[in-house]
């Protein structure tokens, strides 16, 4: 297997305000672009070529990456016109595919990070002669994701879509978003229109008889859709939870580019990154989050589990828990906002206008 193709179009509103400039595989995740996590780890695992499904924003990745050359990879982009689900973003990039019929072509979401060992999924594949292997792995609790049963000898026997009741959830194995394709199925998926590989494409291809193979890989693995999951992602890659050869610096608790400027008095910790020409300012003290290139942190802030948008500014002895705040945005001083909340890119709130305490 030396190609695979990225599914990279989709907008991302799950995790808006961070993507209303950015498409969500170019926000930064430990430093760099999640993508390049992606790219990186694709290419140590034996990937030459990469096809790129771009959609949404589709102009920002070819200026940052290139032809990938600086990965060691040569990389391809294709732009939908009009959406076209997973299982037709992936037919639309067909024509720049390489391989013969029966090579396997890996494909793999753009919003997922995961620690699976790539090449077992691709000798599973091979081994077991299968048109279509997938990644699966196991949750605690299944009711928003697709249930994939399989038999004995993994070999996938229904996709259930989304259980909600008690006898709907008949295993906690999931799909989880990364998968190996005979070339000749990929060929095989209706071009031009919408189709859906979860909800068309896997359970035509059982109908039909084909082999679909589940390989349950329970390594690191998460769902970066949300604001809350994609913070959690960026400390777990700097901490070293979540493997990644594209981190900018060692595995510690803290990552600081090299351009950011840090208060020495000024305290970091649980996976926390600054990121390049950011400002933290004397008695801040930040846990286990994000602070995107350009921010300014004023003194006495504290911060946690949230991410601070490129050139945003949080003010003097403000409090962020579980918070998103968007691209040049400003928290006026002695605010506090809590789990959940999401400031619009360049919104302002003056001093003291948001609290979730009673006054100090």
């Amino acid at each position: 297997m030396t190609e695979a193709i990225l599914l990279v179009g989709g907008k991302g509103t799950r995790l808006r305000p961070l993507t209303v400039h950015t498409p969500k595989p170019m926000v930064p995740a430990a430093g760099v672009p999640f993508l390049t996590h992606q790219l990186a780890r694709a290419r140590a695992a034996g990937v030459e070529h990469i096809v790129l499904a771009t959609s949404y924003l589709a102009e920002v990745f070819q200026p940052y990456f290139g032809d990938g050359s600086a990965l060691g990879l040569h990389l391809e982009y294709v732009t939908e016109e009009e959406p076209l689900g997973t299982g037709g973003a992936i037919r639309n990039v067909a024509s720049r595919l390489r391989s013969g019929p029966d090579d396997p072509v890996l494909i793999f979401n753009g919003d997922i990070l995961t620690g699976l060992d790539i090449r077992a999924l691709v000798d599973t594949h091979e081994t077991t002669g299968a048109d279509v292997s997938l990644h699966l792995t196991k949750v605690t609790d299944p009711r928003a994701y697709g249930l994939v049963p399989t038999d004995d000898t993994g070999r996938v026997l229904a996709f259930l879509e989304k259980p909600q009741t008690p006898e709907e959830i008949v295993t906690d194995q999931i799909n989880a978003g990364a998968y190996v394709f005979r070339r000749s199925v990929i060929d095989s998926i209706p071009l031009g229109r919408p189709v859906s590989v979860e909800r068309e494409t896997f359970p035509g291809l059982l109908s039909a008889g084909a082999h679909l193979q589940g390989m349950v890989d329970s390594t690191y693995w998460l769902d970066l859709g949300t604001p809350a999951a994609f913070v959690r992602g960026s400390a777990d890659l700097v901490l070293g939870r979540a493997p990644s050869p594209a981190v900018p610096g060692r595995c510690g608790d803290r990552l600081v580019l090299p351009t950011a400027q840090v208060a020495s008095d000024a305290k970091l910790s649980g996976g926390t990154v600054v990121g390049e020409g950011a400002f933290v300012a004397e008695g801040a003290r930040i846990f286990g989050s994000t602070i995107l290139p350009g921010a300014v942190i004023e003194p006495g802030a504290v911060i946690t589990d949230s991410l601070i948008g490129t050139r945003a500014r949080v003010g003097r002895r403000s409090v962020l828990t579980g918070t998103v705040i968007g691209d040049g945005a400003v928290i006026g001083p002695d605010n506090e906002l809590l789990e959940g909340a999401r400031i619009w890119c360049d919104a302002r709130i003056p001093a003291g206008a948001v609290r979730f305490s009673s006054d100090r």
